[in-house]
This record gives structure tokens, C-alpha cells and sequence, in this order.
């Protein structure tokens, strides 16, 4: 069989702008009256003092709770709310994919940072992959080629065995119970179910897809996608939980699961083997920081695109970006500048260490976002950009979910299958789909994120930590994709230059970039595409069109946002909570 992309995308794409989105408001909507806050805030931010959990589902938020009730801490209720929303929200995590976190422990004051992420096939080297690819010129995004080892269910322990407090049988029981006896489906993650089995269709009607009828077995009912308040159940994955909950890591890494996902990918061809994930260790590093104003944000190193959100912080740091104006044109501009310049160096340079060692120091250097910032002319978007050298300076992309317990640990956790629901491929009778995040590595040799066995492919997905003064103050994430580091600075912009609320600034409108060279390779070309929500002003729009940048639609990929924020002073919590997605942030 000939692999051919580029059709099966365009079939692809049909079939999922077949599906509408909902009906886009008028420009400038007028939102509904509110006495205290912002006009555009769709509620207050919740309080609580013992304890604040923030997810994508109001159930998952609330299984934190009950385990930090029930004696656990922050790390214990996180782990359980991953284990629920991979249950919950499987159109774009769960325990077939990767994780990453941040944790402030109140004991030691210091923050940990986990690098969850999983290698490629150790038994496939370059060579091979570009032989199975049959002269296409990226891997797919679904079948058996882009699947990297799963890191989740390691990372869970690495997190427990370091910090945690209660049986790990304990901290997966409320997801088992939840998959045993089912839970409704809500709206939004109902709409992305139904997109993203319709986007696997094409793929298996091409063969590229090598097999689908487990995950239909899985996550259908009677034969179609959970609708909202259909109540979904999956015993199998009920199974799994319990079997790692009873039996610990091992259960996933060398004994069963292993060995099932090892004969289920002989059995449709893939390359994937029980060593590799006999071999999967996940990787403790140090968070990596940036001033800005006051406030110094906190990322993961690389294999991740984290310090991209450092870097546009850097450049931004030398405007006068309260002066320019929340939501105007001149501000917006700025931003996605230094996003295009930041993301120049993303696509050049990050990637798994051990096989290439980016300039982290130069990158991350004041002196060279200063020679990055010369590049900005206000009022007009540069025509191209270029990665830079920081070199030369020396010589001269699932879900995201927060918890706080009572005593200040806080957690900041991301955790993704990549793109959507993942590979396609759910191992027989496990219950769970395995990622495509091999999807993102690059054919060039040479290239630092190029395909190797064992490497660990460019990872889109990023939590985030902001202290002031040294201490804890706010523990948050946006995911979606490359939009990630570009809702990170949004965030901080929003709060730090405009004093937005918590809630606020995740409420307020976004934009999203794209259109910049990718870590696959993917060459940039002109200024590319400017996608801003229908909340940003007519006025403001046709400013940025004069400025040269073209506009693209509200298209509901603007990122999941979840936050909390800890008062110094009065130890409170503050929780806010995506409008955008289903989820809700839950204190008491």
C-alpha cells in the first residue's frame, strides 16, 4: 500500500467542517450584565481555603476534592482527576498518552518538574520508518507510525512514589467506579467525540488506518458517538485502572499491558515492542524561568515547547504593553510578533536533549530577546522571520488540570494523546487509545527533532507556574497544540499589563497565530494566518488587516484554560475555569 497524505487530509478536514460549530455571534456581542468584574467575565472566580481543584469536567474536579477530603493531598487528587478525565474527556487524553507537571512542594519551597513524555520504537530506525512510509513525506497522524511509548501511567508513579499520601488503589477507585457504572457525557466533549470519529473514517476507508474496530467497540454506542447526557461506560479501561492500582506500574510497563499492546502491534504490523516499554523511564528536571514585570513564569525544559512562552515574555518585556492597551490592535500585534519570533527558535532548536542540546541559556538570554525585539516594527507585521543565533550572543500542543491542597502543595498537570483521540489504535480490551505524538517528529537528518529509535519526539504540551517574590502565587495551563505558549503569555499579559482577575483573563478574547516553521520541518511562508475570537472589536481587526496580517475565522481552537491562584497572605485559593470547554473549578 501507498502511503499518500495529502488527500486523506483533505478528506479528512471535509469531514470535520461537515460538523458545524456553534452559531458565531454577531461581531462585538454584548454580553450579559455584571455588577462587580468585567463586563465579559462569565462568572466569579471560586474560593476555598483547604483545597481547590480546576479540570476539564466537573466530575474530574470533583474526585479531587473527595480525595483531598479523604486525607489525600494535591498530588494524590491530581492523579485521580487525570484518571477520571482520561475516562471523561477521551477526545484528547488519557492513559495512552503522555504527561508533564510541575508541583510546588510546601515543604522543601522548591518546585519539581516531571518530564512524563515517551520514546520512539527502539526496533525502528530512520531508514525504516521512510521505507514504511512509502515516499510520503511525514508520518500520519493515525495507524501504528506515530505512536511513541505512553508515559502517563509512569509519570503517576514517579509523582506518587515522590510526594503522594494515600494507596494508589484508592486514588484510581473513583475512575473505576466511574467506567464500571458510566457518567453523562457533556456538550462540548460530545461534539469532539463525533469529530473525531468521523476524522478517523478516511483513514480507514485509505487502509492507512491499520485497524478500527476496537475503538469503535470502545468508545460507540450502539454503533455512534455519545451525544450530550448519553451515559458512556468502559469496562475495559475499568479493568486496566484496577489492574494498575493493584499490581503498580509494572502492570503497564513489564506485565500485561505491555505484553497485550506488544501482540495486539505484531498483530497489525506496528513497531512498537514490550522492551520499549520494559525500557520507559519518565525524567525528574528543573523548571525553567523568566521574569516579567514582577512575576517570573515557570516552564519544562525541552523535548517541550515551554520556553517559547518564555521567550515571547522576553521580547515583550521591553515594550510598554499597559500603555498600548488591553485588546487593541497595537498590543495584539506585539504579541504575535514575538510569538513568530519565539516560534522560529521552537522549530530550529527544541527537542529531546539526549539527542540534541539546544542553547537554553542563549535563548533564554535578556541580551538576545533584546536583539529579537529590534525586529519588531510597531504597526506593521514583519514579512518573514527567521529562527536567530543565540550562539553568536554567547561569543560576544489534550488536557490540563490543577490542584491545591490545604497544606500548599500545588499541582500543575498536562496530559495528551496529541492530536484528538490519538493513534486510531486501542489494544484489545484495554479500553484506552494509544497517541500519535511520533506524528511531530521530522524526516530531515540533521534536524534536531529528526526521527531516531528511542528519542523522544518535539511535545507540544506544557504546564505552567507563576511565583512572585519567591513564593506560590498562580499554577495554570491552556492547552491546545501550538497555542499553548501563546495562551501562557496571553495570560500573563492579561493579568500583569492589564490587571484582568483570574477568571478574566482566561474569559477574555484570544488569538491565535499560526502559519510559523514547524519542528517537523514544515518551512514557514509569509505572515501567515491571524485567528481572533468574535470578541475582538471590528475596529481592532481592520487595524491588524492594514498592519499586513490576514485574518482567519473564530474557529474554536483557541485552548483549554484551568488556573489557581494562592493568595500569600491569607493561604485562599482562587479557581477559574474554561469557558470554552466544559470543565468547572471546585474549592472548599
Amino acid at each position: 500500500m501507498r502511503f499518500v497524505l495529502t488527500p486523506i487530509f483533505a478528506a479528512a478536514l471535509i469531514a470535520v467542517m461537515s460538523i458545524e460549530l456553534a452559531a458565531a455571534p454577531p461581531k462585538n456581542p454584548q454580553a450579559g450584565d455584571r455588577i462587580a468584574g468585567q463586563y465579559f467575565q462569565t462568572r466569579s472566580a471560586v474560593l476555598g481555603k483547604n483545597g481547590m481543584a480546576a479540570t476539564a469536567h466537573p466530575l474530574a474536579s470533583q474526585v479531587a476534592i473527595d480525595v483531598l477530603k479523604a486525607g489525600g493531598n494535591a498530588v494524590d487528587a491530581a492523579i485521580a482527576a487525570n484518571a477520571a478525565i482520561g475516562l471523561m474527556e477521551p477526545v484528547g487524553n488519557g492513559i495512552g498518552g503522555d504527561l508533564f507537571a510541575i508541583i510546588w512542594d510546601p515543604e522543601t519551597r522548591k518546585l519539581y518538574g516531571l518530564n512524563g513524555s515517551g520514546r520512539s520504537p527502539a526496533g525502528m530506525d530512520l531508514a525504516e520508518l521512510k521505507k514504511r512510509l512509502n515516499g510520503a513525506d511525514e508520518i500520519p497522524p493515525v495507524g501504528t507510525l506515530p505512536v511513541s511509548v505512553p508515559g502517563t501511567v509512569d509519570a503517576w508513579f514517579e509523582m506518587h512514589d515522590k510526594f503522594g499520601k494515600m494507596p494508589m488503589r484508592d486514588v484510581l477507585a473513583p475512575a473505576i467506579s466511574y467506567a464500571r457504572e458510566g457518567f453523562p457525557v457533556t456538550e462540548v466533549i460530545a461534539y469532539y467525540w463525533q469529530m473525531n470519529m468521523r476524522r478517523f473514517q478516511p483513514f480507514v476507508e485509505s487502509g492507512i488506518l491499520e485497524e478500527f474496530d476496537n475503538a469503535r467497540a470502545t468508545y460507540l454506542i450502539d454503533d455512534k458517538s455519545p451525544a450530550e447526557g448519553d451515559i458512556f461506560k468502559n469496562p475495559d479501561l475499568a479493568n486496566t485502572l484496577e489492574l494498575i492500582g493493584n499490581e503498580g506500574r509494572n502492570a503497564y510497563y513489564r506485565g500485561p499491558i505491555a505484553k497485550t499492546i506488544d501482540s495486539y502491534m505484531k498483530r497489525i504490523g506496528g513497531p512498537l515492542r514490550y522492551e520499549d516499554f520494559a525500557n520507559h523511564k519518565s525524567e525528574w528536571v528543573e523548571p525553567l524561568s523568566a521574569d516579567y514585570r514582577g512575576v517570573t513564569l515557570w516552564e519544562l525544559p525541552p523535548n517541550g515547547q515551554g520556553i517559547a512562552a518564555l521567550q515571547m515574555l522576553n521580547i515583550l518585556e521591553g515594550f510598554d504593553m499597559k500603555s498600548a492597551g488591553f485588546m487593541s490592535a497595537k498590543s495584539i500585534h506585539l504579541q504575535v510578533e514575538a510569538k513568530r519570533l519565539a516560534f522560529e527558535d521552537r522549530a530550529k532548536y527544541y527537542a529531546d536533549p539526549e539527542f540534541a542540546k539546544a542553547p537554553i541559556a542563549g535563548l533564554l538570554s535578556k541580551e538576545y530577546a533584546d536583539s529579537r525585539r529590534a525586529l519588531i516594527t510597531p504597526g506593521k507585521a514583519m514579512a518573514s522571520v527567521t529562527a536567530g543565533d543565540p550562539e553568536a550572543l554567547r561569543d560576544g500542543d489534550t488536557t490540563y488540570l490543577t490542584v491545591a491542597d490545604k497544606n500548599g502543595m500545588m499541582v500543575s498537570l498536562i496530559q495528551s494523546n496529541y492530536r484528538g483521540m490519538g493513534s486510531g489504535l486501542v489494544p484489545d480490551g484495554l479500553g484506552f487509545m494509544l497517541q500519535d505524538r511520533g506524528q511531530l517528529f521530522s524526516l530531515e537528518p540533521g534536524h534536531a527533532n529528526v526521527y531516531a529509535p528511542g528519542k523522544r519526539p518535539f511535545n507540544t504540551i506544557i504546564p505552567a507556574f507563576v511565583t512572585r517574590d519567591g513564593k506560590p502565587w498562580i499554577s495554570f495551563g491552556l492547552m491546545g497544540g501550538g497555542m499553548q505558549p501563546q495562551g501562557h503569555t496571553q495570560i500573563i499579559v492579561n493579568m500583569v499589563d492589564y490587571g484582568l482577575g483570574l477568571q478574566a483573563a482566561g474569559d477574555a478574547a484570544r488569538w491565535r497565530h499560526e502559519g510559523s516553521t514547524e519542528p517537523t520541518s514544515t518551512q514557514t511562508s509569509g505572515v501567515g494566518t491571524l485567528h481572533l475570537e468574535n470578541g475582538v472589536p471590528d475596529d481592532v481587526r481592520r487595524e491588524l488587516e492594514a498592519m499586513g496580517y490576514r485574518l482567519g475565522r473564530s474557529d474554536g481552537g483557541f485552548g483549554g484554560y484551568q488556573a489557581i491562584m494562592r493568595d500569600p497572605e491569607t493561604g485562599v485559593y482562587f479557581g477559574a475555569s474554561e469557558m470554552r470547554k466544559d470543565g468547572s473549578a471546585i474549592g472548599y
